[in-house]
């Protein structure tokens, strides 16, 4: 059995543009779908966030009309509560990444407001880019990737191909007017390549070791290409 990191936002709200903090976190299905596979694998989780604090799910996430109907919105709540490592994080500061087979990302709006420009987050990043583990990242969680750069101040991941949240989506999703900055265009700026793959459909980008999804509905198909890099 393998140990696999998930590193999650400790972030509980989102601070828009006029100041506004919007509540927040990590989005439901991009953790419970990614955990199912993994466990159901036989592998082990260890919840990592910064300075250790319990995560907080993004309540909207936990919504009928996201989760396909009430049955799975119920499905979703109730594996969510099984998950006890989420109530026992490590502090991502203490992580030694030698103990890990594979490191997991997922989104919500929270790594917008941590993730984005936590240095140690993106040590974690560059550290298992280069180390060649396989790196599952998904939706808003490429927010993270933003903190990841090499000694000369490029980005890590500059030149990587990956799928992260569109303009389009968070436009649809009627928070693109409202942000301080938007997810697509900084990772492009930061000289990422962003495939960007139709709205709310899953995309799934490998590269390398490197696998991103673009939204919730790509959290499945992450787990699974991130399963074959660990077989």
């Amino acid at each position: 059995m393998s140990k696999i990191l998930f590193v999650v936002t400790g972030a509980d709200h989102w601070t828009l543009a006029d100041g506004t903090k919007h509540p927040t976190g990590f989005w439901a299905e991009e953790a419970v779908a990614p955990y199912e596979a993994f466990k159901a694998a036989g592998h082990e989780i260890v919840v990592a966030t910064p300075g250790g604090v319990v995560p907080t799910v993004d309540k909207a996430s936990l919504a009928p009309q996201v989760n396909g109907g009430q049955e799975g919105a119920d499905k979703i709540a109730n594996t969510l509560a099984s998950m006890t490592e989420l109530q026992s994080p490590v502090k991502l500061e203490d992580v030694n990444l030698d103990d890990y087979a594979a490191v997991f990302y997922p989104g919500g709006h929270g790594p917008m407001e941590d993730l984005a420009v936590d240095a140690t987050s993106g040590e974690v990043l560059t550290l298992a880019l280069e180390l060649g583990k396989p790196l599952g990242v998904v939706c808003h969680g490429p927010a993270a990737l933003l903190a990841a750069t090499k000694d000369d101040g490029s980005n890590s991941f500059k030149g990587y191909d990956v799928a992260a949240f569109t303009n389009e989506e968070e436009t649809q999703g009627g928070f693109a007017d409202k942000a301080k900055w938007l997810l697509q265009d900084r990772l492009t700026e930061a000289g990422v390549n962003v495939r960007a793959g139709e709205p709310w459909a899953p995309n799934v980008v490998v590269d390398r070791n490197l696998v991103t999804g673009q939204n919730p509905a790509s959290s499945a198909p992450l787990a699974a290409e991130l399963l074959k890099k660990l077989a």
